[in-house]
């Protein structure tokens, strides 16, 4: 058994999980000897295909955590998607609460559609919605746990190719029956955030159009970046990217689910996990 490329493969808004991927990706090249290849799933055009996947590979598949499981408009995308028997890692990120029940969701899905799941990690980065929770993470200490993770990976591949047995789905932390995390406040108060959609502020708009461009659901009008007719999830690339801090949330659940994560889980500095 010989494997000759290792693709980074990754859903990722604001950044952080593309950073996680690359960096156990990279590691693993640099281990084995691999050539690097990507696809950047993020945007709506790139989920009308998926390259053609083999034996010949393994892939480092990222995605974040939205509400304990993976986020939801991404499922047909990847229930539609091959691995034609390629070794693969599932990884998440979390915004410093919890990963829950993503991980094992992405395994399953990865071993129905045939690829063969040999680790898998769940990484915490800066939650979406916030600038203080997770803050600045992945740092140099994150991304030194992912490298470490990676070349534990490469030594597990090695002796994979050199046994040619692919051996059991990776056994990963989680729930595959559980619902989604029911965004609550400390009393236990649910908060309903599902359709709240970032506004505009005209006095900082420059109309660049960097917000509807870089939109993983493609909700933003181009023609009128103000109006967001499509389905919002709530990843915040808009307000993330904006350069002029434009978008922004008013939505007093939204705010108050805001500051009750940050108050809740601000200060902690949530660990990583790696199953091998």
């Amino acid at each position: 058994m010989k494997i000759e490329r290792v693709w980074q493969i990754y859903f990722s808004a604001t950044g952080t999980t593309e950073k996680i991927v690359k960096t156990i990706t990279g590691e693993i090249a640099a281990s084995a000897g691999l050539e690097v290849l990507t696809y950047d799933f993020t945007l709506p055009a790139a989920r009308e295909s998926f390259p053609g996947l083999g034996p010949a590979d393994i892939a480092v598949i990222g995605l974040p955590t939205y509400a304990g499981r993976l986020p939801n408009l991404m499922l047909p995308y990847l229930q539609s998607i091959r691995g034609g028997g390629a070794l693969a890692v599932p990884v998440v990120t979390f915004g410093n609460r919890a990963f829950d029940n993503s991980l094992i969701e992405l395994r399953n899905i990865l071993e129905m559609q045939d690829f063969h799941t040999i680790a898998g990690g769940a990484f915490s980065c800066e939650h979406s919605f916030s600038y203080d929770l997770g803050a600045g993470r992945p740092d140099a200490d994150d991304l030194a746990e992912a490298a470490d993770f990676g070349r534990s990976i490469a030594k597990k591949l090695q002796e994979i190719c050199e046994s040619g047995i692919i051996p059991q789905p990776v056994q990963v932390d989680g729930d595959p029956e559980a619902g989604y995390y029911q965004p609550r406040d400390r009393k236990g108060v649910f908060i309903d955030i599902r359709k709240v959609k970032p506004l505009t502020d005209p006095n900082k708009c420059v109309d660049c159009g960097l917000c509807a461009r870089t939109c993983p659901m493609g909700a933003i009008d181009p023609s009128d970046v103000s109006n967001v007719p499509g389905k919002c999830i709530k990843c915040c690339s808009c307000y993330k990217k904006c350069p002029t801090g434009a978008k922004y949330f008013e939505d007093s659940g939204y705010l108050y689910h805001k500051e009750e994560l940050e108050a809740m889980y601000g200060v902690r500095r949530a660990e990583n996990k790696v199953f091998l």
